[in-house]
């Protein structure tokens, strides 16, 4: 995958619209709502900004929105510290948040996985007005999070490069946020902590952070399409029409407080 990502790197207008161009040929993207109507790389393309508005935010209090645009994967209850990624294929909470976390919190709450292809909106954004309190790192594979491999590799997610944000909202409900990378990204970047995290990173694997954040503002972006697991304490269900399978926008009532 090294050639794609040094490819996308180029700045040169006129590789940059070919390149497009081409990616248009496979897929969905749709660049109507960008900030910018050109672009200097392929790169710039991907880690696009969209025009104020184009995403409409949940005021509603009782729900938390949703943190990207994306395709819903495996969503429900957390049982017994138990999570699918895919029909068949569970894994354990603490293989996914490391052995150090504590997870009492998460053991019988819900979670809502939010697959982006390589075409979407590669920004997130926090789902309700919170704080991020820390971020911690765990260096991994890169394998594809398609159905396909979600459906075939065991505990991928687990053996991904991943970061979880451990975050809390204003009246003190914690919950998680966890952005996996895949193929063509090793590659995050939180505005929580300044620092490009990727498989070249070497600094801490727990950063401590006091980010703020109001609902529907960016906290960050992927360098190409990959995943973002929701994790929510007992007290939240799903919100109507979340299944999977249904595209979602960031902004759009996700999780609903009961």
């Amino acid at each position: 995958c090294a050639l794609p990502i040094w490819w996308s790197q180029i700045r040169n207008p006129w590789i940059a619209k070919a390149s497009i161009a081409v990616w248009r040929l496979f897929t969905d993207l749709d660049l109507s709502e960008a900030r910018q109507k050109e672009f200097a790389s392929l790169h710039a393309c991907f880690t696009r900004e969209l025009v104020p508005g184009a995403r409409p935010v949940d005021p509603d209090v009782s729900v938390l929105t949703s943190p990207c645009d994306a395709i819903i994967g495996a969503c429900g209850e957390i049982r017994h510290g138990q999570v699918f990624q895919a029909k068949g294929f569970p894994y354990l909470l603490e293989d996914l948040l490391g052995k150090d976390e504590d997870l009492g919190s998460w053991r019988n709450g819900s979670f809502v996985t939010l697959r982006l292809t390589s075409s979407m909106y590669h920004r997130f954004h926090a789902p309700y007005d919170c704080t991020v309190d820390r971020v911690r790192y765990f260096c991994g594979d890169t394998w594809n999070v398609n159905s396909i491999a979600l459906a075939r590799v065991k505990e991928l997610f687990c053996k991904n490069e991943r970061a979880v944000l451990q975050m809390q909202t204003t009246e003190g409900t914690p919950f998680l946020i966890v952005p996996v990378a895949a193929v063509l990204v090793a590659s995050m970047r939180f505005h929580a902590v300044d620092v490009l995290l990727n498989l070249r990173y070497r600094g801490p694997n727990t950063m401590a952070c006091d980010a703020h954040y109001v609902k529907g503002q960016e906290m960050g972006w992927f360098e190409h399409g990959s995943t973002i697991l929701v994790f929510v304490p007992p007290g939240f269900a799903l919100a109507d029409g979340i299944e999977s399978g249904k595209r979602i926008r960031m902004g759009e009532s996700l999780l609903q407080r009961l």
